[in-house]
């Protein structure tokens, strides 16, 4: 069995779908996902998680689980979807709409086991519904955000970068998740030229050849050449000159207001902010149910939708799914490029990659 990036089932690659936050839209939209044409001709979904969780969100989005169960022993070649079913979580026990320990615990023991499989070679890549941080913290006390539990799960020592995705644009940034007040003191010139050169890379894999980047400036007006600050003319205009010497395809430093209307009639690819939300709020606007959160540098893709929990709609059977199935059609294809070797389940279990 191999993850190949072909529509027949024998060459779909293997996706591990870790279900997120249980006491969100997470249930539902992996109900969605098994029940998608969109997904089933792409993919062959390894879902983890609990079978109670899953049928509450089966209900919820009115599909049927056309699945395979395994709670034990190994997982054969199959061309539907396959349940690991951890039996992780009672739903009794869900108090929908709440951020509770008893979520937090369910997503990280889904997601480090989709993790494992994927370190092991047994699918090419990872996606995961919806998680809610502060469950998380109640569950594994520290955590901030995704990449950092991959890299100090996997002891990586990989820069695992955070971007979204819609339709033909990507935003990366250069600072994630710290404070605003210490945004300017973590820019410098190297950091600014190692996401230019990873966003063009994680570009080229999802199958752009020539990636054309835009850069946002840090302060209004880029800086207007030195009034609202100086760091546009020492620290991100140099990095920007020093990516176009090696051969890259960028420019800036941009105002931040209109960076995102210059690349979409510009036909850029990409477009490199210097904090979350300069490029978060941008995107969100663009396409909320569509966008895609990717996280690259690592050894095999890690996607998801770019939206949260959604606890005001849980239940209700109402989530839209695109964002999700998105999800899954990028994983794919920066499987293939990468060109992650897998092994297929055939005789892979739980309790052989550590769980």
């Amino acid at each position: 069995m191999s993850p190949g990036t072909g529509n027949s089932p024998d060459d779909r690659p293997l996706v591990a779908l870790a279900m997120g936050d249980p006491a969100g839209i997470s249930p539902e939209l992996a109900a969605k996902l098994i029940d998608s044409a969109t997904v089933a001709a792409a993919a062959r979904l390894v879902v983890i998680g609990d079978r109670r969780i899953l049928e509450a969100g089966a209900r919820a989005a009115g599909t049927m689980l056309d699945i395979e169960t395994v709670e034990g022993g190994s997982i054969g070649p199959a061309a539907k979807p396959v349940l690991i079913d951890l039996r992780n979580l009672d739903p009794a026990r869900v108090s929908v709409g709440e951020a509770t320990p008893e979520g937090g615990r369910f997503a990280v023991e889904n997601f480090t086991l989709a993790l494992r499989l994927a370190e092991a070679g047994a699918v090419a890549a990872v996606c995961y519904t919806p998680f809610n941080k502060k469950a998380m913290r109640f569950a594994h006390p520290g955590y901030d955000d995704e990449g950092r539990f991959i890299t100090e799960l996997l002891g990586l020592n990989a820069r695992a970068r955070e971007f979204n995705v819609l339709d033909t644009v990507w935003n990366a940034r250069v600072t994630s998740h710290i404070p605003l007040k210490d945004v300017a003191a973590n820019l410098s010139k190297e950091a600014i030229l190692a996401e230019i050169a990873l966003t063009v890379d994680c570009l080229r894999r999802s199958g752009i050849d020539a990636p054309r980047v835009l850069v946002a400036g840090l302060n209004p007006h880029a800086g207007d050449g030195g009034s609202f600050g100086m760091e546009e003319i020492e620290i991100i205009g140099p990095a920007v000159e020093a990516a176009a010497a090696n051969g890259f395809d960028v420019s800036g430093p941009h105002p931040a207001d209109t960076v995102f209307v210059a690349a979409l009639k510009g036909g850029y690819h990409g477009v490199l902010t210097m904090y979350h939300d300069q490029g978060q709020i941008a995107m969100k606007l663009m396409g909320f149910e569509r966008g895609v959160t990717m996280l690259g540098g690592l050894p095999f893709p890690v996607c998801t939708p770019a939206h949260g929990t959604a606890y005001d709609i849980a239940g209700k059977g109402i989530a839209n799914r695109r964002a999700s199935e998105e999800a899954v059609l990028l994983a794919v294809r920066m499987a293939g490029s990468i060109g992650f070797p897998g092994v297929g389940l055939t005789s892979m279990t739980a309790g052989r990659v550590g769980l």
